[in-house]
């Protein structure tokens, strides 16, 4: 089912906030590079929402948490507008509150104050009808073309939110985003921690592209991958006859480097003699090849990455303290891909895409028992394990859509029961009495507030294990409430 129909064809939005100022400025910017000049309607309180839109459907819903009571509010609105994509804002971002949001109903969540780039590439992740952000132009297709996404899980459609290489719309990755282009700026050593798989180098390579330091050299080096006693002379170089094979002088990692940036990944894997001479470098901006005596000056940007906890490694001996707080001056976290479950779908999804054509497949989506499938499993190897699954079934396999059986018996043995806690068998024959017969909206009920339990509230997550659309989940919820009230 597509948006509900706007005036001429094009989309329709609301804004639900307290403070004109802040409202007109939203509305503007709708107007400007959404709605083709049609304002959006702005209402200053829940209730004046609700009624509104009980009455007139809306594409685009931007709502002020704090103008509506919470986030446990949104529910209301949600329900008011089930097929709207709804971005809630609030002056009190965080975390568990974004994640409160989406869990309520938001699609996406924005902390104020947000600048019109970033609200229109919120809409254009969930809408994927949009040209790129900061584009004046109108939507290149009527309403009715398309289907909005909600909380990136449904489907196959939407067109996936891309930023330097990393792909997702999750509140998660939205701040990754957002630090990054921070601390592009500074030539200050950054600090990356994650876990193997979640994308560090992309991440400083992301802050290298982004800085002043772009025309310059990007040279990146593993400190896991190379042997003790060859990782000096990789990184500083070394002098002609400086040890047994050393035949001609060569610059190491840092020296190549020069004007650009040296990203030092897995940097909790060098030896703690190394770290000292590392120190040193960041200390005087200055190295020695192995075997001279001779100080060569460099102007380079540090980044490093690990996927230890740093503060474990200080403890147990095995990383310098006074190296780490050299280091640590711009820390940046990579969620694990189970903490952004909602980037799954644009994830596989662009992975499909890029090796359907790599190997000449047909491949175009997923079915929803597969997309379910994907989103159920934990993946401990993060986005680099789900590249990698995605990769397997387009190499072995053919078709227009990746079914359940075409997954890895890995994934498909380690699923969530999504209805383990739900008596799916039928009683005895000589059991079967009306007492045992619930009603059919009461056995629904059950079901997906079982599956609702399953997935922490998620109702992104419950509808495309149950096959359902999220707009269908509210409405059963909507009813169950006015069956409750009458």
């Amino acid at each position: 089912m597509g948006f509900p129909k706007a005036n001429r064809g094009f989309l329709s939005a609301c804004v639900v906030d307290t403070n004109r100022v802040e409202a007109r400025k939203t509305s503007s910017a709708l107007s400007k590079h959404v709605t083709c000049g049609q304002p959006a309607h702005v209402l200053s309180s829940k209730e004046h929402a609700v009624a509104f839109l009980q009455h007139t459907p809306v594409n685009i819903a931007i709502v002020d948490l704090e103008c509506i009571g919470g986030e446990v509010e949104l529910a209301e609105i949600v329900a008011a507008a089930p097929r709207a994509v709804l971005i809630a804002v609030s002056a009190k971002g965080s975390v568990s509150r974004a994640m409160n949001a989406m869990r309520n109903g938001a699609h996406d969540f924005l902390t104020k104050p947000y600048t019109n780039e970033m609200l229109i590439e919120k809409l254009e992740a969930h809408l994927g009808v949009f040209k790129s952000s900061g584009s004046s132009s109108s939507p290149s297709v009527p309403v009715e073309a398309k289907t909005p996404v909600a909380s990136n899980v449904s489907s196959n459609k939407s067109v996936p939110t891309q930023f330097e290489g990393f792909v997702g719309s999750s509140s998660r990755m939205q701040s990754v985003y957002g630090q990054i282009k921070r601390m592009a700026t500074s030539s200050a050593p950054a600090f990356i921690t994650g876990e193997s798989g979640t994308g560090k180098e992309l991440c400083a390579q992301a802050l290298h592209t982004r800085s002043a330091r772009k025309a310059g050299p990007f040279v990146a080096i593993n400190c896991g991958a190379i042997p003790a006693n060859l990782m000096e002379s990789e990184i500083f170089g070394h002098a002609r006859g400086a040890f047994t094979g050393a035949d001609e002088a060569r610059a190491g990692a840092a020296e190549l480097a020069d004007g650009g940036t040296l990203f030092l990944d897995e940097i909790g894997e060098m030896e703690l003699c190394l770290q000292s001479k590392l120190l040193r470098f960041l200390q005087t901006g200055s190295i020695q090849r192995v075997g001279e005596h001779k100080t060569r000056a460099l102007d380079l940007r540090v980044i490093c990455a690990t996927n230890r906890d740093p503060k474990t490694e200080i403890a147990a001996g095995r990383f310098r303290e006074d190296l780490f707080y050299r280091l640590h001056v711009l820390p940046i976290h990579l969620p694990a891909l189970r903490d952004r479950r909602e980037d799954i779908t644009a994830l596989a999804q662009t992975f499909l895409k890029t090796y359907a054509a790599e190997e000449n497949r047909g491949f175009l989506r997923f079915s929803n028992c597969a997309e379910a499938l994907l989103l159920q499993y934990n993946w401990p190897g993060n986005v680099r394990e789900l590249e990698n699954v995605i990769r397997q079934v387009v190499v072995m396999n053919d078709g227009r859509e990746v079914t359940e059986a075409m997954l890895s018996p890995l994934l498909r043995d380690q699923r969530t029961p999504v209805f383990s806690d739900v008596a799916l068998t039928m009683p005895e024959p000589n059991m079967v009495t009306p007492r045992n017969i619930e009603p059919l909206w009461f056995q629904e009920k059950q079901i997906i507030e079982t599956t609702l339990e399953t997935f922490d509230g998620n109702i992104a997550l419950a509808a495309a294990a149950l096959e359902i659309s999220p707009s269908t989940i509210y409405r059963k919820k909507q009813s169950w409430a006015e069956r409750a009230n009458g």
